[in-house]
């Protein structure tokens, strides 16, 4: 085994070739990610390189491959569409702001690795996360439809003029904000308001429509709003070239799966929109050279900006290690290894920090790339070092190349990932599933597509939790019937009870944990015991757990079995239930230590000795 630095060099062959096919593919969609976050194609690329790159070295899957995906990307998008609305639509204002949430959202992956909460994250319910990856198939897909077909509502004179209005509304209130700021009283001396307000300039009124303008237009509601004009404003050149990047991506696959048909699709249709001279418009210029830091992360910080998207920055970590975890267990099937979940969430957070410093959008595992790498040849964790660096000598070298790829053509790709990641297995199984699933995936998917990713996810996850706990307490109940021993049937030790003492004992099967969600249901257990039961006993040997909730209600059944006069008897207590009740100490005021027994044999000694049978007269009745 050749090892320099930790890293295993003894495959570098297939690691090398791993890597550079994973680049290949990953070339196209960091640029489209890139394009379609706001930040542009030169963020997408920085992303891929550096978490790429750092999630490979420090993570613990060795074959993943990382960088800008698909949820990732929308959530970012809605981040970088919030805080640039509120720098007024400046895009160079708000990147500060922005980078230092994709840094949060990096340093909170770190610590959530840390604590190793790595392990938690499978406890996520399935049809939240189906809702979800089909919601982002939902976000994409719409909203790509305006820049495949050339209609940029920033562009359209008729439409921004509609929001002149308001535009010099806002300006106006900026003006007042101004002057409150610098102390100036509005009213004594409006003479200020109206000199400042005769400077606007009608280049600025303009500047705020447009950015009004695509607002309006952002998100799957506001595309379905402007679709009627987009659709009589088609641009018919880049209709054609999204829809050709469309048909060569699926076309390409029935031919070979060898070479990426996204790569292909790229390289034919700005090969053809080049070499004919089509009147296209390309995507945004790629700086050349090596990423600069952005020290304006530390330098401009202000809380104040950043507060509001914690909450969001927080989602988008954890939607990263869902991301990352989710392919890292696909890439252990496929290699029969088994990957570290808290060290891969270390590694996707250094990524991920380092990535925002130097102006990248956030990442994590991407499933396709792994795939792709691993059937290359790739096995340790050098073959996403590789991709990465690929990509790195791609953007030196080719930056101003790439700066020339229509718009229109990675508009194309990203439909066709709109298309690929929703989750057409859950769909499917919409017809068979229970329906508080289908309730709680549709929730979520209509909520992420048409509301907000963030909160759509939270309430998902809420409604999820409470259907849970519903069920639980349910089953619960269900299984831990109140009846008396001679209507209850009867547990394998209880079959030689005596009979003539089974009006004078009552015995409680508790089945499973007692908790909130189960503690109505417990309660109703002092109303049921009928008058001639002088003794209860309740069997807790299958309730492994109590919470306070389900430790204050048995105190109130038990004050109240004991107030009555009866005794009560607890049968296989567990460690923790034990724990919960000395601490209150219902063991020993209410239930003293010689009421409590290991075994239900040793509990029927006790009963067979100091029970005696009140109801002889009742028996011979009966």
């Amino acid at each position: 085994m050749k090892k320099f630095f930790g890293l295993d060099f003894s495959h570098f062959k297939g690691d090398m070739f791993g890597g550079i096919t994973a680049g290949i593919v990953a070339l196209p969609l960091a640029l489209a990610f890139g394009v379609s976050s706001g930040l542009g194609p030169s963020a997408g690329l920085y992303g891929a390189i550096f978490v790429c790159f750092f999630a490979a070295l420090f993570g613990g899957t060795n074959t993943q491959i990382s960088g800008p995906t698909a949820p990732m990307t929308a959530v970012s998008m809605v981040i970088i569409a919030g805080i640039v609305a509120a720098f007024d639509g400046e895009v160079s204002k708000a990147l500060p702001a922005i980078l230092t949430v994709f840094l949060l959202a990096g340093l909170m992956q770190v610590g959530l690795g840390l604590i190793g909460l790595g392990k938690y994250i499978k406890y996520i319910p399935y049809p939240v996360v189906s809702g979800f990856m089909t919601a982002i198939g939902v976000i994409i897909l719409v909203t790509q439809i305006l820049p495949s077909i050339g209609y940029y509502p920033k562009e359209d004179i008729e439409f921004v003029e509609q929001f002149k209005p308001h535009a010099e509304e806002i300006i106006l209130n900026n003006i007042l904000h101004d002057e409150m700021e610098e102390g100036i009283l509005v009213l004594e001396d409006f003479k200020e308001t109206i000199e400042r307000a005769e400077h606007i300039t009608a280049a600025q009124i303009l500047k705020e429509s447009q950015t009004l303008a695509a607002s309006e237009a952002s998100g799957v509601i506001g595309t379905l709003k402007v679709m009627p004009r987009a659709i009589m404003n088609i641009n018919w050149l880049e209709l054609l070239l999204a829809l050709g990047t469309i048909f060569i991506i699926y076309g390409f696959k029935r031919i070979t799966k060898a070479v990426p048909s996204t790569l292909v699709a790229l390289l034919v249709m700005s090969g053809i929109a080049v070499a004919f001279g089509l009147d296209y418009r390309p995507i945004e210029e790629i700086p050349s050279g090596l990423p600069i830091p952005q020290w304006e992360i530390f330098t401009e910080f202000n809380l104040a900006s950043v507060a509001p998207y914690i909450f969001t920055a927080l989602t988008l970590a954890l939607l990263g290690a869902i991301d990352s975890l989710l392919t890292s267990v696909i890439a252990d099937n496929m290699t029969k290894t088994k990957h570290e979940p808290n060290r891969e969430l270390i590694g996707q957070g250094i990524g991920n920090s380092l990535g925002a410093i130097f102006g990248g959008i956030p990442g994590a595992g991407a499933t396709i790339r792994t795939v792709v790498n691993i059937n290359a040849g790739g096995k340790t964790r050098l073959s996403g070092m590789m991709a990465a660096l690929l990509l790195l000598i791609i953007l030196l070298a080719l930056g101003p190349i790439a700066s020339q790829i229509p718009a229109a053509v990675l508009a194309g790709i990203l439909i066709t990932v709109g298309i690929g990641v929703m989750d057409y297995k859950g769909l499917k199984a919409i017809p068979y599933m229970p329906r508080p699933e289908v309730t709680i995936m549709i929730i979520v998917l209509i909520l992420s597509s048409v509301w907000n990713l963030v909160y759509a996810v939270g309430i998902g996850l809420v409604i999820a939790s409470l259907m849970f706990m519903k069920k639980i307490g349910d089953l619960t109940a269900e299984r831990s019937d109140v009846k008396p021993l001679k209507e209850e049937k009867a547990w394998p030790d209880e079959v030689d009870f005596p009979p003539e003492l089974k009006e004078e004992v009552f015995v409680k099967h508790i089945k499973g944990p007692l908790f909130f969600g189960t503690t109505s249901d417990f309660q109703q257990l002092a109303l049921q015991i009928p008058d001639t039961a002088s003794t209860v006993i309740i069997r807790m040997g299958r309730m492994q757990y109590m919470d306070q909730s389900g430790l204050y209600a048995m105190e109130d059944v038990l004050v109240d079995l004991v107030k009555n006069g009866k005794k009560v008897l607890l049968v296989g207590l567990i460690k923790q239930p034990q724990y919960m009740l000395e601490r209150i100490d219902i063991i020993p005021d209410l239930v003293p230590h010689d009421q409590l027994f290991r075994t239900f044999k040793a509990c029927l000694e006790w009963i067979k000795e100091n029970v005696e049978d009140t109801h002889k007269g009742d028996q011979k009745l009966k």
